[in-house]
């Protein structure tokens, strides 16, 4: 891939991330408190683990990298 292509792949990518973590907690959909995600609390002690959420933005990813870089 040539560098320039590889630099804007990366800047969609940075721009992607940086619209999540600011609009994020604003969709109607609360991602990481999904069913199936792994929430453990034990006095001090929070152990999270979204399972689910990391399957469903997997799968967005894997959809969308091969709809635009499909040769």
């Amino acid at each position: 891939m040539p560098v320039g292509k590889f630099l804007i792949l990366m800047g969609l990518l940075l721009l992607a991330t940086g619209l999540f973590v600011t609009y994020g907690p604003k969709l109607p959909f609360p991602l990481g408190r999904l069913p199936g995600d792994v929430l453990i609390r034990k006095g001090h002690l929070t152990f999270s683990f979204p399972i689910v959420t990391c399957l469903i933005i997997s799968l967005l990813l894997t959809l969308l990298l091969n709809l635009f870089l499909r040769r």
